[in-house]
């Protein structure tokens, strides 16, 4: 199990990004939260088998999206963190 905090900037607040990471996370079996941040970005926590939180952190910075990602990403911010106990579900902040 991983857990990473990503944090995506660009115009990613009120276009259906943070429902759209939701259910790519779902999609991978990933728990966490997607939320707007007060700078403009989203941060993104994803908890998982490693290769899954990978794949949503690919997912989250294509330049050019191939799974119909709303808005547009100009940068991705990923940390790596110990993974949380009692986390469940993914949330949409």
């Amino acid at each position: 199990m991983e857990r990473a905090l990503v944090y995506v900037r660009g115009r990613v607040q009120g276009v259906g990004f943070r429902w759209w990471a939701r259910a790519r996370a779902l999609e991978l079996g990933l728990v966490g939260h997607a939320r707007n941040m007060p700078d403009g970005r989203v941060e993104v926590q994803a908890q998982g088998e490693r290769a899954d939180v990978e794949r949503l952190v690919e997912l989250l910075s294509e330049e050019v999206s191939v799974r119909s990602r709303p808005g547009r990403v100009d940068g991705v911010t990923t940390q790596w963190h110990a993974p949380r106990e009692g986390l469940t579900g993914f949330l949409e902040r």
